[in-house]
């Protein structure tokens, strides 16, 4: 190695970030390696770096004896000692063996190292950098679709959205800037960082909500549930301690001008805020949202309810295929019998 890799190693620590002993201690590693290789050796080496007099030494660690049956591994006493003047039988010493040549190989082995570490370095950083970004939004370009998983470019590093995560009724385009929820970051098999991103997940929702409404960020209301069909409807509960903070209608805003953009970002998907309850029959009553609810009937035991809506909510309260029923009883936790008033009059 000459001056100029042992000052491209200084730079490197310092514009990388990459430890300097780090480096140096791969490429010692390196160099027992290719010395074995190249030189067909079985000794056991040290490889000595000497960075003011740019100089590489390659040393065979012997261990002294009175009579030597492997000059691979031994040196008998007397030679050891022009070595090591008060060595003793036992001990270890350091026969230099570096090979003329050996510093062309030193020089080829210790770039592969560097651009290797290099690598493995912005890679580390880069998921030290990330991986604690769970649960977050983040934003990116849509790369590429390759067997329906969405490639994101998001700076550093790739987010990965794969069919589950993607939301039925949108349409991914390459150059298209999306927004998603980190589910987690992981390495590939190369090692490369890659974050799993979602757009279905209820996480995601949670986050935008908490980004659009101050009082949600601020812990003044609270979440209690969130519930699902990406894409086609998605049903929220809320509740706040302070009797003074309306929680729907400050999610909500004015003709819904504060969860505008909470309603931008999941386009054609349909959104219920409702107030959670402690009380099963009027939280049940208001998860049923946007229908009207005469009576609800718990069983506790089962937790299990009876509900009577007008007759023309009917279809309202159980939505499209069961969809609003189904979705209540995920939000509250409860079954949800949905009657009307002509079923109970009727005796059905």
């Amino acid at each position: 190695m000459n001056k100029e890799m042992f000052e491209a190693l200084e730079d490197l620590s310092v514009e990388k970030g990459i430890n300097k002993d780090y480096l140096l201690d791969a490429i010692e590693q390196a160099l027992i390696t290719a010395y074995k290789r190249n030189f067909n050796s079985q000794e056991n080496v040290k490889i000595v770096i000497d960075e003011e007099k740019n100089k590489i030494n390659v040393f065979s660690m012997k261990e002294v004896v009175e009579e030597c049956f492997d000059p691979a591994i031994e040196i008998e006493l007397a030679d050891a000692r022009k070595i090591k003047k008060r060595c003793k039988i036992g001990d270890i010493v350091e026969v230099e063996v570096t090979p003329k040549d050996f510093g062309r190989i030193a020089a080829q082995t210790a770039k592969q190292v560097i651009v290797q570490k290099i690598r493995e370095a912005e890679r580390e950083i880069v998921y030290s950098e990330y991986s604690d970004r769970q649960g977050e939004i983040v934003s990116g370009i849509v790369q590429r679709v390759e067997r329906n998983v969405v490639i994101v470019d998001l700076g550093r590093l790739e987010g990965i959205m794969t069919s589950n995560e993607q939301v039925p009724t949108e349409e991914y385009n390459v150059n298209d800037r999306i927004k998603a929820y980190v589910l987690e970051v992981a390495k590939n098999a190369k090692g490369v960082p890659q974050m799993l991103i979602s757009r279905t997940h209820p996480g995601f929702v949670r986050r935008l909500l908490e980004l659009e409404i101050p009082e949600i960020y601020e812990g003044l209301i609270e979440i209690k549930n969130i519930v699902r069909e990406a894409g086609s409807r998605t049903k929220i509960a809320v509740y706040s301690k302070d009797p003074n903070i309306d929680p729907v209608g400050s999610c909500v805003g004015p003709r819904g001008t504060r969860i505008q953009n909470v309603l931008n970002e999941l386009k054609e998907e349909k959104v219920d805020v409702v107030e959670w309850s402690e009380d099963p029959v009027q939280y049940i009553a208001s998860a049923l949202s946007p229908a009207t609810v005469l009576a609800v009937d718990i069983d506790e035991e089962n937790m299990a309810s009876k509900v009577v809506v007008p007759d023309s909510q009917l279809s309202l309260a159980i939505g499209k295929d069961g969809q609003n029923a189904r979705l209540s009883a995920r939000l509250t936790g409860w079954k949800i019998d949905i009657k009307s008033e002509s079923q109970i009059k009727g005796g059905e």
